[in-house]
């Protein structure tokens, strides 16, 4: 496996992963998630040979709120630490930052991946989520 730090990442690339996640709007819109992944703050990818097979992005301005909005593997690819390494990467980044959010679906894989990762819900802190869904 190869990490990289890139924001250049083929369009065809970006579907197969978006699209074996279920990630229906990101790949109703591919041309619009390629574009934010180029925009994003940061972005760091995990390759199989020529094969993206895992990919964080995180949008904020990395000094007060840094949030990542993307966190994906390809199911094939789950559970052999390439989500683990590809957040430490993103939290090491931003280590001093502020506030290190993300919203995620609310089932006991993903709880227990964030919270085995060091992170809190945001009961836990005393925080509440507000949000407006504008998707297909």
């Amino acid at each position: 496996m190869k990490y990289t730090a890139t924001k250049n990442i083929p369009k065809e690339q970006v579907l197969n992963l978006y699209s074996a996640n279920g990630w229906k709007s990101y790949v109703n819109h591919i041309d619009r998630t390629v574009r934010a992944i180029e925009k994003a703050l940061f972005v760091y990818s995990c390759w199989d040979s020529d094969t993206l097979v895992g990919l964080i992005r995180a949008v904020g301005d990395g000094e007060t709120i840094t949030y990542v909005q993307d966190i994906l593997v390809l199911p094939k690819y789950q559970r052999q630490g390439i989500g683990t390494k590809l957040l430490n990467e993103c939290l090491k980044e931003y280590e001093g930052c502020y506030q290190f959010v993300l919203i995620t679906d609310d089932t006991q894989k993903t709880n227990s991946f964030y919270k085995s990762m060091g992170l809190k819900s945001g009961k836990e802190v005393g925080a509440n989520c507000f949000i407006r869904m504008n998707y297909e």
